[in-house]
């Protein structure tokens, strides 16, 4: 699994990117889930995923042409446009991504799910983040 953010995106606006994208991976591939945790009291806690998120960064371009990539390869992809800083709810986020066609998307984030040599190969060119 691994993250995608845009190198000029603020503090906060990459940390909100990213849980906004990893959320969309374990819907999609339930098996990056592991199983929930219990500490010594009983108490039982949510499951998280099995391995490691690893981020990175890289320019607009970098971040558009490994989407591109992405959709190649059939990989399951998450994506985090720009305009979904400017709203407020599920509803208007996904109007906001179908209102712009594929290629045009103002692309901030995007998360990738598959066999490690192919998420390499989608994320040609990016570096990890600091």
């Amino acid at each position: 699994m691994a993250v995608l953010l845009r190198d000029d995106l603020a503090s906060w606006q990459r940390l909100n990117v990213t849980a906004f994208l990893v959320s969309g991976l374990g819907t999609a591939s339930p098996e990056v889930i592991g199983e929930p945790y219990e500490d010594a009291d009983g108490t039982v806690h949510l499951p998280m995923f099995r391995q490691p998120v690893l981020v990175f960064e890289g320019s607009k371009e970098t971040v558009t042409a490994a989407h591109g990539r992405a959709l190649s390869r059939s990989l399951p992809a998450s994506l985090f446009t720009a305009d979904l800083f400017g709203t407020g709810n599920d509803r208007d986020n996904r109007a906001a991504v179908r209102a712009v066609g594929k290629d045009e998307l103002d692309l901030v984030g995007i998360a990738v799910y598959g066999p490690r040599n192919a998420v390499d190969k989608v994320l040609k060119g990016a570096r990890m983040h600091p």
